[in-house]
């Protein structure tokens, strides 16, 4: 009997079993490559319970020494406050330009809005780096033109920051105007809404998921951000991956991976919250 004279039952058998190897073997691969990712984040908060001064494998002992540590460091607690305010204004200014800009992009066609769009997401394909030392250096020039103090100052650090949550929020809040049927928004005009009403109770509503995500992804961004904030912040100030990074230059104690278990807790806390009331899977 040849391979075409066998029965379409142990045909539909033999299909059936490959699909099950092949279904195995990608939650196999998914899992290994989640388990790859996450590899690093375990280690972190592992390494910050470990007992000894010079991190050894395998510990001596474990302790909560180093967080108690961590929170009495003036360093670190002052660091978290700044980039926590930073953060937040920057969020407040960006989505709500970020949001102005994506509406502004998406429903009306004008001369050069490509090249605005381009500008507005340039942040994302520039090196953090560069982006730093050209905000300094633009501001130096405008200090030399005004002639008042701009670096070093909370404003010009929350502007170079607003500058990281502008794209994130006009990507997202983008991909989410491309979701909202236009004849929704045009049923609400034909009923005699202004167009501000249907943008505020129209429009809006339907964007929650977006802002939201672009809210969390942007508080992320300014929050962890070391290149930019580096050239930019004020004598006596710090924020906290700054703190991280002069701390690490004389120190290699888990101090440091205590602090970032706490960041990994906080920002993931955040997350779930978030996904609770808005599922991030929809727009991320």
């Amino acid at each position: 009997m040849t391979a075409t004279d066998t029965p379409p039952r142990k045909r539909g058998a033999n299909l059936l079993r490959r699909f099950n190897i092949g279904t195995s073997a990608l939650r196999l691969l998914v899992t290994l490559v989640y388990a790859f990712m996450l590899c690093p984040l375990v280690f972190v908060v592992w390494l910050s319970f470990f007992s000894d001064s010079i991190p050894t494998f395998p510990p001596s002992g474990y302790s909560l020494h180093w967080y108690q540590a961590a929170w009495s460091n003036a360093s670190f607690s002052s660091g978290f406050v700044l980039s926590v305010q930073v953060a937040l204004c920057a969020v407040a200014i960006g989505v709500s330009v970020g949001v102005a800009a994506a509406f502004a992009l998406n429903r009306f066609r004008f001369r050069g809005s490509s090249i605005v769009r381009l500008v507005l997401l340039s942040p994302l394909v520039i090196p953090g780096i560069v982006a730093g030392i050209a905000i300094y250096l633009a501001m130096l020039r405008a200090e030399n033109v005004l002639d008042v103090s701009i670096v070093g100052t909370m404003p010009a650090l929350i502007a170079a920051h607003v500058c990281l949550t502008i794209p994130w929020t006009l990507r997202l809040v983008a991909a989410g105007l491309n979701g909202v049927d236009p004849l929704i928004e045009e049923a609400a005009r034909n009923l005699g809404a202004a167009p501000w009403i249907v943008f505020v109770r129209v429009t809006l509503p339907l964007l929650r998921p977006s802002i939201v995500a672009a809210a969390l992804f942007s508080f992320i961004v300014s929050f962890e951000n070391l290149e930019i904030t580096l050239p930019l912040v004020g004598a006596g100030h710090t924020t906290l991956p700054i703190a991280i990074m002069q701390y690490l230059e004389f120190n290699l104690d888990p101090t440091i991976a205590a602090v970032s278990a706490v960041q990994i807790a906080l920002l993931g806390i955040v997350m779930l919250v978030t996904d609770r009331f808005v599922k991030l899977s929809q727009v991320v």
